[in-house]
């Protein structure tokens, strides 16, 4: 049966194949992972109706409904128009038709979220609205693209594994005649970040600046307010994680204590720099993928284009991945690297 079914169509209205002939899986997104509540009387009424009666939680934050009949993806795309409608256009303000054929690409892959600073104590930002900010400027589209938003450097929002990771920062201040000498912040500091604090002889704190990460565990352990957090928000923005079969690794900081503006300014230049790369033929390549092949400088030169920096921001002179390599004990031969685009390509 499955040869008379147009996968790749299926796919790009959000709906995957299941391993069962004829059958498919819609993953229904949820910008920022957070939804309200009332929406799972739409995953009930789908999986209930036309699925298996399941629904699971994907690791992308999605609502994935198995079990769907080929013959009745139309009619769940008709359902899901109003879902879209609402939590795409109405509350994200993302630039697309709505209408009775469902999503209309899965391009830009559901913008993952921890909870943030809405509950999270350690959360220096709201992550659900840097969410539906960013997915505005790339949703949808038929370039590629994994994104997470952590609130805090604890980064349970798994952002140093995507394409790209943005995470909350916050620039601490000191207030010596608030301090007690209690030392509780230096401790938090060792035991939980980038042991960048120390006790002077003064009794008083001293701070290495060099490699703080703005995580604000010493606002948390500090019992008498001598730390407190700037009201000024700031973003790390990780790039070029991913996990999969070959050649996993970890992203790299492309830009530290960025702006609102600066994140932004960065992922309305996305779609430029994936039309360049890809020579304006979209494929099914991610955004880490797409920087290896035009190599850093490259890409550092499109994605930062019109981008004014703040003063605070660092770039990245260069990044370099260690990635995990995988080898048969037979007939070992070298992984062939990405070759890189040739730099002089002009930009249409």
């Amino acid at each position: 049966m499955n040869n008379d079914i147009d996968i790749k169509k299926l796919r790009l209205n959000c709906f995957r194949q299941s391993k069962v002939s004829g059958e498919f899986m819609l993953q229904m997104r949820i910008p920022g992972g957070t939804v309200n509540a009332k929406y799972l009387s739409v995953v009930q009424y789908i999986a209930q109706t036309w699925g298996d009666g399941t629904f699971h939680v994907g690791m992308r934050q999605t609502f994935n409904i198995p079990g769907i009949k080929y013959e009745n993806t139309e009619a769940v795309n008709e359902y899901i128009e109003q879902y879209i409608k609402e939590v795409e256009v109405d509350e994200c303000d993302c630039d697309m038709a709505i209408d009775k054929n469902g999503y209309p690409t899965i391009g830009a892959r559901n913008i993952m979220a921890c909870i943030g600073n809405t509950h999270c104590i350690k959360g220096n930002v709201n992550t659900k609205d840097m969410a539906n900010k960013i997915e505005k400027l790339v949703f949808p589209s038929n370039y590629h693209i994994k994104v997470s938003v952590a609130g805090c450097p604890n980064d349970c929002g798994k952002g140093h594994f995507q394409d790209f990771g943005v995470i909350g920062q916050a620039r601490m201040e000191y207030h010596p005649e608030r301090c007690i000498g209690c030392g509780a912040c230096v401790k938090a500091c060792e035991h939980h970040a980038t042991r960048v604090l120390s006790m002077n002889q003064n009794g008083r704190v001293d701070k290495d600046p060099c490699c703080c990460v703005g995580c604000g565990e010493c606002v948390l352990a500090c019992p008498a307010s001598a730390w407190t957090r700037k009201p000024e928000k700031f973003y790390r923005i990780i790039i070029g994680g991913r996990s999969g079969k070959q050649n996993p690794r970890m992203g790299q900081t492309f830009i530290n204590f960025a702006s609102e503006e600066v994140v932004l300014g960065v992922f309305g230049n996305w779609q430029k720099f994936s039309e360049w790369a890809l020579d304006y033929k979209p494929q099914y390549l991610h955004g880490g993928h797409l920087i290896d092949r035009a190599g850093y400088h490259k890409f550092k030169e499109i994605i930062l284009s019109d981008v004014n920096l703040n003063p605070e921001a660092l770039v990245a002179e260069n990044v370099f991945w260690k990635e995990t390599e995988y080898r048969s004990n037979i007939n070992v031969k070298p992984i062939k690297q990405h070759e890189s685009i040739e730099s002089n390509r002009p930009l249409r």
